[in-house]
């Protein structure tokens, strides 16, 4: 059935910006649009509807008019929350914390009280998910934050708190790799969905990872090459028990252009000669090398690889690589990864409410509480199904075009950058490794 779905109130729904056809670059314009009231137009198949052009839209500025509070953040006087200096200034919040009065409750999980950036982070998405819950929230949900304190077995014990005792629809973090991990290996099939905020976390059934994967990151730029004509990859992975999932995303991102791996080679951080050496050895001239690196450094690799001269070849990074200061040998390799301080609509607002600059942790958090309010509006307190979260044609928020799959990775759609003298360059605003 062709139409949008009615959202409550006065939140009206309106065509989602969608994407033509796997592997074509979705449309963008988040930054132009108004700062004001987001809203959610939100098209769910499970509800029976779809939109012409496929994606449902997380956030939608356009489909509701201004209100007093939301027309002009300086003159507002209903705002929710007092304007900051820094996230880490902001006094720590204590004890279980409630927001919104809707009939679906969601469970919140982050680290507010922990040290470090692990703590500033957590207080950033705390911020985060109360102005989606002004936005978007507070009629339809209650939602519950609570205090991990960076602790992974408190957060694994408050999670399976919050999933075995009835009351949650759904959960939003960890934030704590080791207590998502847990959760994946868990069994049952009717315990709520678990939306997990950890960070290199892989995904499990009915335990799906919301940031960015390194197999997300090397399929979406190895998918840009392969757009521009090149066909035969190499893909060098770290030795593990991801290496096997970033080897199946690539692969299937490159044959949506025609494209394919001649090998993967698993390496560990004291032979990036000899995996160079050995790939040498089996593909003749391959026309890009795709470099994941894992929780290691890549230069060992690309020092192997710029020695071992010959014809030029694309070199295709990962988000990973970032996570260090960029190397020299950087130089010239491609990288799809989300742009940090790309924080679409929310970002005016959210700068204007706290007084500090929203980054990538406050998108995620706000896309997810919005994402559960959506659910709520459009289908009901126990729309959180798998076919929900699952649709195949994706969700568009603050992050970008998203979506879950039944392994419980997700995937996105993301600026392409080109490493050039030390900088990231853009190259495209959106290229998708869907």
């Amino acid at each position: 059935m062709d139409m949008g779905a009615r959202a409550e109130a006065s939140v009206y729904a309106r065509p989602a910006f969608g994407v033509a056809h796997a592997g074509a670059a979705p449309q963008t314009g988040f930054r132009r649009r108004r700062p004001w009231a987001l809203a959610l137009a939100f098209v769910v198949a499970a509800a029976g509807c779809q939109s012409k052009s496929g994606a449902s839209d997380v956030l939608d500025p356009s489909a509701i008019a201004p209100t007093a509070s939301h027309a002009s953040s300086s003159s507002s006087t209903t705002t929710a929350v007092p304007a900051q200096l820094t996230a880490s200034s902001a006094a720590t919040p204590k004890g279980n914390l409630t927001l919104g009065n809707g009939p679906t409750k969601i469970t919140m999980l982050l680290p507010l009280s922990a040290s470090g950036s692990a703590g500033e982070d957590g207080r950033k998405m705390y911020d985060a998910a109360r102005l989606a819950m002004t936005d978007l929230g507070d009629k339809l949900l209650t939602l519950t934050i609570e205090d991990t304190r960076g602790d992974s077995g408190y957060a694994k014990d408050l999670a399976v708190k919050a999933i075995t005792s009835g009351g949650a629809k759904a959960i939003i973090g960890p934030d704590e790799l080791a207590a998502a991990q847990h959760l994946a290996k868990l069994s049952g099939t009717q315990r709520p969905p678990v939306l997990a905020l950890a960070d290199n976390f892989a995904g499990g059934p009915g335990v799906y990872s919301v940031r960015l994967s390194e197999a997300d990151s090397a399929a979406a730029g190895a998918a840009a090459v392969a757009s521009k004509g090149a066909r035969k990859f190499v893909l060098l992975v770290p030795a593990g028990s991801n290496a096997s999932a970033i080897e199946a995303r690539v692969n299937n991102a490159l044959s949506i252009y025609g494209a394919a791996l001649a090998v993967t080679l698993a390496y560990s951080a004291s032979d990036g000669a000899k995996v160079v050496s050995d790939m040498g050895s089996l593909v003749e001239a391959p026309d890009a090398v795709v470099v994941a690196s894992g929780d290691g450094n890549p230069t060992p690799v690309l020092a192997a690889l710029k020695a071992k001269g010959g014809k030029a070849v694309t070199l295709i990074g990962t988000d990973r690589w970032l996570e260090r200061p960029i190397d020299p040998l950087y130089e010239g390799a491609y990288i799809a990864t989300l742009d940090q301080s790309e924080t679409g609509p929310i970002a005016d607002r959210f700068k204007a409410t706290y007084n500090y600059q929203p980054d990538v942790n406050v998108a995620y958090a706000y896309d997810m509480v919005a994402l559960s309010a959506g659910i709520a509006s459009s289908v009901g307190p126990n729309g959180f199904s798998k076919q929900v979260l699952e649709n195949a044609s994706g969700f568009r928020g603050s992050t970008g075009l998203f979506r879950f799959r039944a392994d419980g990775s997700s995937q996105r759609s993301m600026p392409f950058f080109k490493v050039e003298k030390g900088k990231l360059k853009l190259v495209e605003k959106q290229t998708s490794g869907f």
